[in-house]
């Protein structure tokens, strides 16, 4: 590194004043490879000088990294970034950020800008200033009781859920609650689970990451084949009952009876996924499948379709075989989800400011879904949109022949994410996209509709 006057300031310049900044700047410099490995520094007096500011501030800095590691002294030979001292940023630099779309339509992103800021606020310093001195210790792995008897009330009274608070596990996010489910379905004998046929891949990459096999069963406009699933080893099932992703079919009545039937026979256990049937359009989402047999049942759920999946927030309502199990892995892997965000989420349900949320973005999302297939009607009339007026995404069945997936790569470079139905199956169904409407208005919606049909 050379050493003249101009070189260290521009490298340094932020260091200006203070020997915390100098500090920190010549620490940032060596974790991110603008001083490498073995680079000899100034003498305290001439890096003083070249930043003006005073050679103690230097003298004080360079001792705190020899301290820490970052930089090696020796007499005679000056001060040194330590040999010893490789980032992976140094090497590798940083990873590339994610790319930036015009129109993002993947599906599961609420409508971030409706979040309710000002009731969250309100919600956090209300709770907080309730909170006891014994509540701001380490949580109950099972989560914040408060929490949980709110959300047993809110999901017997909008899910018709079976659940008493004991049995209610608050987890961080959903993808949590998968987790500690596969952990502890694994450690109790089973070593494969079914899966619907589409799916999202992420909860089945997440069971799968804890030794269980992962068997798909085909899902029709009736929902999950339980006669082909009766077929398979596994007796636990991962299904979205209410509003099947992505195909946005509801599990028929007879098939839920069907489903619970097998659980019985195998001494099975079905995990139900109930991520957005809080969003129905067209009349009221069916009930939870979980108060038919709530011994049989794992019900999931969380916040971050209806509020944002920046809380990290989800809870599980667990049958009585697995509720120990599932809150002492949870005990061993983080102690608990934190105390704060639950005390404000128990607030907000208390005073029924999730419930206004939920009654605005119902018309919000109703509103965006009519403006989407409105101009595809419109524009690109061979479309054919699938599934139920619910959720946060539509299906769209595309003319046989189309490469699904090849239409995703062109979208994406015209600034357009649209994923390929493709990227949630297995083995080939039918081409088409899954269009998530909730983050965009109307507007920007019709706007990437012609953008799909300039595509094609």
């Amino acid at each position: 590194m050379p050493s003249n006057w101009t070189t260290y300031r521009e490298l340094l310049l932020p260091a200006a004043n203070g020997r915390r900044a100098v500090e920190s700047e010549l620490r940032r410099a060596v974790r991110d490879g603008r001083l490498a490995p073995g680079t000899r520094l100034p003498s305290s007096r001439d890096l003083a000088a070249q930043l003006g500011v005073a050679r103690g501030t230097v003298t004080s800095a360079y001792e705190q990294l020899i301290g820490e590691g970052y930089l090696t002294a020796r007499r005679g030979s000056g001060t040194t970034v330590a040999a010893t001292c490789t980032w992976p940023g140094a090497v590798a630099g940083e990873p590339e950020p994610a790319p930036k779309f015009r129109y993002d339509l993947r599906p599961g992103v609420p409508a971030l800008s409706a979040f309710p800021r000002e009731e969250w606020l309100q919600a956090q310093k209300s709770a907080l200033a309730d909170l006891s001195t014994d509540d701001l210790g380490y949580p109950d792995p099972a989560g914040f009781g408060p929490l949980r008897r709110e959300l047993a009330d809110y999901l017997g009274r909008v899910r018709a859920v079976a659940a008493r608070p004991s049995e209610v596990v608050v987890t961080n996010g959903a993808a949590e609650g998968i987790s500690l489910l596969g952990r502890v379905l694994q450690a109790a004998g089973h070593r494969s689970v079914a899966v619907e046929e589409p799916s999202h891949p992420g909860a089945a990459e997440m069971l799968a990451s804890h030794g269980l096999t992962i068997c798909p069963v085909p899902v029709d406009d009736h929902g999950l084949r339980v006669d082909v699933l009766s077929t398979s080893d596994c007796r636990a099932v991962f299904v979205t009952a209410a509003h099947q992703f992505p195909l946005g079919v509801v599990l028929h009545p007879t098939r839920r009876r069907a489903l619970l039937d097998w659980a019985r026979a195998c001494d099975g256990v079905v995990v139900e996924d109930d991520y957005d049937a809080e969003h129905r359009y067209d009349r009221p989402a069916l009930g939870a499948m979980q108060a038919l047999d709530p011994t049989r049942v794992v019900y999931q759920g969380s916040a971050s379709k209806v509020l944002a999946p920046a809380l990290r927030l989800g809870w599980l309502v667990l049958p009585p075989a697995l509720r120990d199990a599932v809150v002492d892995r949870k005990r061993l892997d983080d102690l608990g989800t934190g105390t704060l965000h639950q005390a404000a989420f128990a607030r907000l349900l208390d005073t029924g400011g999730y419930d206004r949320h939920l009654r605005r973005t119902r018309q919000l999302y109703r509103a965006r879904r009519d403006a989407l297939l409105d101009e595809l009607r419109n524009v690109l009339p061979a479309w054919e949109p699938i599934g139920v007026a619910a959720g946060l995404h539509v299906v769209v069945r595309l003319p046989e022949g189309t490469d699904d997936s090849a239409l995703q790569a062109r979208l994406a470079r015209r600034g357009v994410n649209a994923p390929a139905l493709a990227a949630y199956a297995r083995t080939p169904t039918f081409p088409g996209l899954v269009l998530g409407y909730a983050a965009l208005t109307p507007d920007r919606l019709r706007e990437a509709v012609r953008e799909l049909r300039a595509a094609c």
